[in-house]
């Protein structure tokens, strides 16, 4: 079974320290200065690696919707996101993005982008699956809204051109209650799927990405901001450097505490063991 795979030589998956992944998106609202403090502070609060989006907003919806202007302020041409990828590289942290159509695939691929993330909404895109996964890049997918069917559907093409792939348990509601989590279904897509499992959140704070830790995820997906003042999409479900370096801190310290599955004699039973009742 693959539960593991390989990320700019980091391992990622069972038995492996949890990945981080700050949420960039469109946080930025397209100052370049901006994603660079994010790519920087991202970095310095410990996370293993940062995504943004990469779209058309011409593609992505039409010009009277209500976000057109909030998409368009924020797209990013390919010297933009070449720019981004340069800087996260010097800044030691694995950058990658969200295509939104297939002519931003045509842009990550070519600027060898090390890891494609394939939102909830394009799970059913499987024109678009078929095109990244041919190229073999590594791929994390987000279920939010979609059945088993559908996730089966994506994994029979990401597992036909040998394309190696990351589950993420994601709702789709912005942002999450707490009580609509159902964190349990990161267990059950770990008995399910030959892969790695995380979990991507869309909750106010920490306290549900490390309850995921707890119930088995191995990447975990924040959305972030570089100050919860700043006006941005998602400013409201991110979370600033401060908040973001305390879930890097909690989840290393709930890696210690979930240990081994081994069971053994623990070194701090040692010196208990003499009093164990043995029968005659």
């Amino acid at each position: 079974m693959v539960k593991t795979i390989s990320i700019c030589n980091r391992k990622i998956g069972k038995g492996e320290r949890t990945f981080i992944i700050a949420e960039a998106g469109i946080n930025h609202n397209g100052d370049i200065n901006i994603a660079k403090k994010l790519i920087h502070e991202a970095k310095k609060a410990g996370a293993d690696a940062i995504k943004f989006q990469t779209y058309i907003t011409e593609n992505r919806v039409p010009k009277d919707n209500p976000v057109y202007s909030i998409l368009k302020k924020s797209e990013l041409n390919k010297e933009q996101i070449n720019v981004l990828k340069e800087f996260a590289e010097q800044e030691d942290i694995i950058f990658f993005s969200s295509p939104f159509d297939e002519e931003s695939v045509d842009v990550l691929l070519d600027l060898k982008v090390p890891l494609i993330k394939i939102t909830s909404m394009h799970v059913t895109h499987l024109r678009l699956l078929r095109k990244v996964a041919k190229t073999k890049t590594p791929v994390i997918m987000s279920r939010g809204m979609a059945s088993v069917n559908d996730m089966d559907k994506a994994i029979e093409i990401f597992e036909k051109y040998g394309c190696p792939y990351i589950l993420m348990h994601c709702v789709s509601s912005y942002p999450m209650k707490e009580e609509d989590a159902n964190i349990s279904i990161v267990r059950t897509m770990i008995e399910r799927y030959k892969c790695p499992i995380g979990y991507s959140d869309h909750s106010k704070g920490i306290k549900v990405p490390l309850i995921a830790i707890a119930g088995g995820a191995n990447i975990i997906e924040k959305h972030f901001t570089h100050d919860k003042k700043y006006d941005c999409a998602d400013q409201i479900l991110s979370s600033d450097p401060m908040e973001l370096k305390k879930l890097v801190d909690e989840a290393r310290k709930i890696e210690t505490i979930l240990g081994k599955p081994d069971i053994r004699l623990l070194d701090c039973e040692k010196g208990t063991v003499q009093y164990k009742f043995k029968s005659k």
